[in-house]
């Protein structure tokens, strides 16, 4: 049988009795990095024979995973941090097992975007998880416009090195308005959670260097009055008209914020793309 195991995603003390018991008893456990979860079982006075099994690695690891487990063997997969088959490749070996008929099972454990999310005191009865954003500009661009249309609290994952280049995108689709909570350091000694608008995140993280993987909980993109009824032609006609009369980029960015209830800043990026 495949058993997912849930890890902490910083607190030791939040790993349950249950995850304890099977880690301790498994043949295999499949994990993201060896060193580390050699180290998390170090912790828990357990030995095991560990295998790589991380994105870069799937193709080739899951069919002897597949193979181990038709031959009997209890295999655990475990994350870095957390439940597997969120933002990692457990989902590749789950639907292996499917196709080859052979039992999955959960032992439920930390999962970082709901502990963020209860923690945001943005609304908790509907939400969509995102994740990681792409990194390549085709994919993060369609995935950050499709963000637009969602109606309920957003959950991103991400990496200090790229939060200022995430905050400033987002605000360019025009989520300058939103609420938004960055956590971090979740369970741990330092955790901390920064509940702002976004537009004044990339101030505040420019003045406060980001540390640690953040957890962002994003409010949905407000509508106003007169958005739905402005179509792409009757913008494009409108900021062509103003543009025309003499009103520089910033003042016809203003202008139809007013007009059309939309985002001044991305208004403003639209105008200076629109004039080029």
């Amino acid at each position: 049988m495949l058993y997912l195991v849930g890890t902490p995603i910083g607190n030791m003390g939040d790993i349950s009795g249950r995850a304890v018991e099977v880690l301790g008893s498994a043949d295999i456990i499949a994990c993201e990095d060896t060193r580390r979860t050699g180290l998390l079982l170090s912790n828990l006075g357990i030995k095991a024979s560990l295998i790589s099994y991380h994105e870069h690695n799937k193709a080739s690891k899951g069919p002897v995973l597949i193979n181990r487990l038709k031959e009997g063997h209890d295999v655990v997969l475990v994350s870095d941090a957390g439940m597997p088959c969120i933002s990692d490749p457990g989902y590749d070996l789950v639907r292996l097992c499917i196709e080859e008929g052979i039992d999955v099972t959960a032992v439920p454990g930390p999962v970082a975007a709901v502990t963020a999310l209860v923690l945001s005191g943005l609304d908790t009865r509907y939400y969509h998880f995102e994740g990681f954003i792409p990194v390549s500009s085709k994919e993060r661009k369609a995935r950050l416009k499709a963000l637009r249309n969602y109606e309920e609290t957003i959950i991103i994952y991400e990496a200090p090195h790229r939060l200022i280049k995430t905050i400033d995108d987002l605000c360019e689709e025009g989520f300058g308005d939103c609420e938004a909570a960055f956590c971090r350091e979740l369970t741990k000694k330092y955790e901390q959670v920064i509940r702002l608008k976004l537009d004044d995140a990339m101030e505040y993280f420019t003045e406060t260097p980001p540390k640690g993987e953040f957890v962002i909980c994003l409010s949905p993109v407000p509508k106003k009055s007169g958005e739905s009824s402005f179509d792409g032609k009757d913008l494009e006609e409108t900021a062509r008209g103003l543009i025309s009369e003499g009103l520089s980029t910033k003042e016809a960015a203003s202008r139809l914020a007013e007009v059309t209830g939309r985002n001044k800043k991305e208004l403003y990026s639209y105008i200076l793309n629109l004039i080029k």
